[in-house]
């Protein structure tokens, strides 16, 4: 057992043995370190003012990724380089040429975002050399500002594309190296145990210790990306012990595509998931650049998406929709099950004590079938689904109705098939008289609740026009707008 979380803050090694397992990144930078350049505006990974870098070593190689340090927990930072604002410019005051942009294109004005917006181009710098308008705009999707219409801060980074000094100038180019050497040294396959007054913080060094830490702790609280259990803590002020955190853990980090369909660890990232997903299934490659922004791709897994059980989350109803199968595994062993059975009730999954999710295998559509994910919410980047439906469909040589799955988040107390309309339309002919004839079998399927996002009548009707509409546009009418078709 090792007893402290080990990571670098900017050129400094630190070591923590005093861990609360809910204390924020956020949180220890401003109190404990008086690095404020890292703000506080939302508190709920929308705002992007907390954004900083967490650099790590994915198949032995550096890579670094904007994240959202208020929902972000000290314990999943183990073996880690966080970057922060304050470690851009040089040492004599010379800008970093992001921040120089920001001043040169008037990107800031009320000064509030402008570290967050800073952080997020300074990733994207980092990662792309020449990024166009709309790789530009899906990196800045999880940064608001009130003040500047956004236009100066994408033409900042344009002109940050454009003038790109010697990689000696950056401090993460020019240190490399060393921090690769560092990170591989913090590295351990010991499980670390910390244990804060009352708090217990867990971060396992194997699968197989995880799967015996959860058969001692069946009540524990696993926490992969936080993007979901960062806000239970934050506002929702609740107390978690023992929380056992598992981004590290590699076993659950694998991603490959196989012969018959997807399979994906528990632990894969939407932002590591999305080359792979939008080659083989381009409709659920578009979904994923909606998934909140940036930082939320970047730290939230598809796996906790599913482990946690939503009826509002993106990803269950288009993988109930293609027939995905989740693989639990404890110390007693592993078992398959499909998804559309692992969601019980509202907050209640089909997850025995002990148990996680190991991995997810998602089919490929056959060719001749038709598959469409709709998400509806009030802004279009970067908010919570209102109404998700996903719809997949094959027809018979006679146009006739074959096989379809009907699946949507949004209406009721779990992600849940239209089992109704799915009977009402097998066997029939795939055309107007058709769909007007089963749409008031949504009223069978869903009885939806009102809340601020949507009623229960727009939720009720907006179902029944996805199904109009992808009917529609099966049978030629205009495809749905893709904002972002460059880059999916």
């Amino acid at each position: 057992m090792n007893d402290s979380i080990r990571f670098i803050l900017n050129g400094e090694d630190v070591t923590l043995k005093d861990v609360k397992p809910t204390e924020t990144l956020l949180d220890f930078l401003r109190l404990k370190r008086r690095l404020t350049g890292t703000k506080e505006g939302c508190a709920e990974g929308d705002c992007g003012a907390c954004t900083v870098l967490v650099g790590r070593l994915i198949d032995g190689k550096l890579h670094y990724e904007s994240v959202n340090a208020c929902i972000r927990f000290i314990g999943s930072l183990n073996a880690t380089h966080v970057v922060t604002v304050e470690h851009l410019a040089a040492k004599d005051g010379t800008l970093h040429p992001v921040q120089q942009a920001m001043v040169d294109c008037h990107g800031s004005q009320c000064g509030f975002c402008t570290p967050g917006f800073v952080m997020s181009m300074y990733g994207l710098w980092l990662s792309n050399s020449n990024p166009d308008r709309a790789e530009i705009e899906k990196a800045l999707q999880g940064n608001l500002c009130r003040c500047t219409g956004y236009e100066p801060i994408v033409k900042a980074a344009e002109q940050v594309a454009r003038t790109r000094p010697s990689a000696l100038f950056d401090p993460l180019e020019r240190t490399r190296s060393d921090i690769v050497a560092r990170l591989w040294a913090m590295q351990g396959s010991g499980t670390i145990s910390i244990t804060s007054g009352e708090d217990r913080l867990l971060v396992p060094g194997s699968l197989e210790a995880l799967a015996r830490i959860l058969a001692d702790e069946p009540k524990a609280t696993i926490v992969a990306g936080s993007t979901d259990v960062g806000l239970w803590v934050t506002k929702q002020m609740r107390a978690l012990n023992p929380v056992v955190f598992i981004n590290h853990l590699q076993e659950l980090q694998t991603i490959t595509s196989g012969e018959g369909g997807i399979t994906i660890g528990a632990g894969v990232t939407y932002t590591r998931a999305f080359e792979t997903i939008a080659s083989k299934v381009p409709t659920l490659g578009r979904l994923i650049t909606r998934i909140g922004g940036e930082q939320v791709r970047n730290m939230g897994t598809i796996g906790g998406n599913i482990a946690n059980g939503s009826p509002i989350g993106d990803s269950p109803p288009p993988l109930i929709a293609l027939g995905a199968t989740v693989k639990l595994r404890s110390t007693e062993g592993t078992r398959m099950l499909r998804l559309e059975d692992y969601f019980i009730d509202y907050g209640k999954q089909d997850r025995r004590p002990g148990e996680f999710i190991e991995s997810l295998f998602v089919p490929y559509p056959a060719e001749d079938t038709h598959f469409s994910v709709y998400k509806i919410t009030k802004r279009r980047d970067e908010d919570i689904t209102a109404v998700l439906g996903a719809f997949y469909l094959t027809l018979d040589e006679q146009g006739d109705v074959n096989d379809v799955r009907i699946a949507f988040g949004g209406m009721a107390g779990t992600p849940k098939r239209a089992r109704a309309v799915e009977n009402e339309l097998i066997g029939r002919p795939w055309n107007e008289e058709t769909i007007e004839a089963v749409r008031d079998a949504f009223d069978s399927d869903f009885q939806p609740l009102s809340d601020w996002r949507a009623t229960a009548e727009y939720r009720q009707l907006t179902a029944k026009n996805l199904l109009t509409r992808f009917y529609l546009e099966t049978t030629g009418a205009p495809a749905e707008l893709r904002r972002f078709e460059e880059v999916a």
